[in-house]
């Protein structure tokens, strides 16, 4: 069975770059990680603070599978919905609308 923990079950959550790092530790060892919105602060949402970007980056030079759970990408900003569509393909940061759907992407990059 796959460890795949959510940001929630981590007590974790990202607002600002400092957040980052715990982030990325609390992932060391499991197999897959998913973001709801709750646990993404306003920052996140305008890109223009590099704070998307920037965790991204991380996740995917740590090799860490993470699913982010939106159920709604157009209820930000347009830019940010052209992003969460692009990465809705992405191999290992990903935008999807459901929790059962990340625990299906996250597990399947388990098991390839």
């Amino acid at each position: 069975m796959a460890n795949i923990k959510t940001a929630a079950e981590l007590g974790l959550r990202i607002d600002t770059l400092a957040d980052i790092p715990d982030m990325i530790g609390a992932g060391f060892g499991l197999d897959g990680l998913i973001l709801s919105e709750a646990e993404l602060g306003d920052e996140f949402f305008r890109l223009s603070s590099g704070l998307a970007g920037e965790l991204f980056q991380k996740f995917v030079n740590y090799r860490l599978p993470v699913a982010l759970v939106l159920p709604d990408f157009s209820a930000h900003c347009e830019r940010f919905a052209e992003l969460a569509y692009e990465h809705s393909r992405h191999s290992a940061v990903r935008f999807v609308t459901s929790q059962e759907e990340a625990l299906e992407w996250l597990s399947r990059q388990v098991n390839s």
